[in-house]
């Protein structure tokens, strides 16, 4: 293959400003692809290897990034076929022969690689990656640009593979515990399923969107205990005919509260997902699980398995993606990742390279 002279936006030390460099990508492997970046989301995650709150696997300098789609512009030789396709790059990246990947688990996958952390992620004009499990698009997007597709790559999957987890139906009830990045979705995937959904957040704004995208009741919790979170909840099951058992509860807040609110609704048959994460630690009484013959769950990422149903539903309209994004100049990361942590950002930012 020919040089192609690449940049990035390098994160160098914990808690500084990313660093822009040059690179070149002279030479890959027969099973890896050359993906000139459309579009990279910010996700909470980048924000925690940043703060050093979360670690990197790969040692820095390393380019962040994980939710990227773009256009292959070179290939290895076993990956010819893909040259010149428009791809989204799953954020969890399996090998598919370990024992966990031929049990159907494959977004565990021990052997996982994850852009960002494991090596060079899409904050960055080109990424080299495996191509086996990329999610090939078609040429027409229809109303979508290209950038726009990349937050499929966690913020969409992420929350869909849990909805398929947690077995939820039609006609199930379902609590979704944080209307962030990722709750949001999991509100559109449950309301698409067929469930009511009740949405809590102690952000009113948030409250009143995630109403506008599929949540049928929507709880502003700031300054509420779990006992009044729950005795709200309640109120609205019984006014409304819900429910009474069964719940489907999924937690994306990524936070302690969040996570013991979560436990605290646990009910006959219930089922929890805990999708957010946080090092946070918890004081619980599992027995609980056993006294509600409940069923909990964790989720990491999701399997490729599931991006073209995904992409299915943000092209046809019923994933609601266009009013929960914003796009940025890449050059201008550091600036966004300060509105970020300073919880300015009303909307998910796609950082999209700079044309030089």
């Amino acid at each position: 293959m020919s040089s192609i002279e690449a940049w990035g936006m390098f994160f160098v030390s914990t808690g500084q400003p990313l660093e822009k460099r040059s690179f070149t990508i002279d030479d890959i492997s027969d099973d890896d692809v050359v993906v000139k970046v459309a579009g990279c989301g910010v996700c909470h995650t980048d924000l925690g290897y940043i703060s050093g709150s979360v670690g990197t696997k790969h040692d820095l300098p390393l380019i962040l990034g994980h939710e990227i789609s773009g256009t292959v512009e070179a290939t290895g030789s076993h990956y010819e076929n893909l040259l010149g396709k428009q791809v989204i790059i799953p954020a969890v990246l399996p090998c598919g022969e370990c024992e966990l990947c031929k049990a159907g688990r494959d977004n565990i996958c021990q052997h996982q690689l994850m852009p960002g952390n494991d090596f060079q992620g899409g904050f960055a004009s080109h990424i080299v990656v495996p191509a086996r499990f990329l999610c090939e698009l078609d040429d027409d997007l229809g109303k979508f640009e290209l950038q726009e597709l990349s937050v499929i790559a966690d913020a969409i999957t992420t929350p869909y593979q849990s909805m398929i987890r947690s077995g939820l139906k039609e006609g199930d009830l379902a609590i979704v515990i944080g209307t962030g990045g990722v709750g949001l979705y999991m509100a559109q995937h449950a309301h698409n399923a067929g469930a009511t959904v009740i949405a809590l957040d102690i952000d009113e704004g948030k409250v009143e969107a995630v109403k506008k995208q599929g949540a049928d009741f929507g709880i502003c919790t700031a300054g509420m205990d779990g006992r009044g979170i729950k005795k709200a909840i309640r109120s609205l099951v019984k006014e409304n005919n819900l429910p009474k058992y069964q719940w489907k509860i999924f937690e994306t807040s990524g936070s302690t509260s969040g996570q013991n609110v979560a436990f605290s609704l646990l009910t006959f048959a219930a089922t929890l997902g805990v999708i957010g994460f946080t090092m946070g630690k918890l004081e619980l009484r599992l027995s609980n699980i056993m006294a509600f013959d409940a069923d909990l769950f964790g989720n990491w990422g999701c399997s490729p398995k599931y991006y073209p149903p995904v992409v299915k539903g943000v092209l046809d309209g019923s994933i609601n993606l266009k009013d929960n994004i914003v796009e940025y100049p890449l050059s201008e990361l550091n600036e966004v990742i300060e509105l970020a942590n300073a919880h300015k950002l009303s909307r998910r930012a796609i950082m999209v390279p700079d044309q030089e």
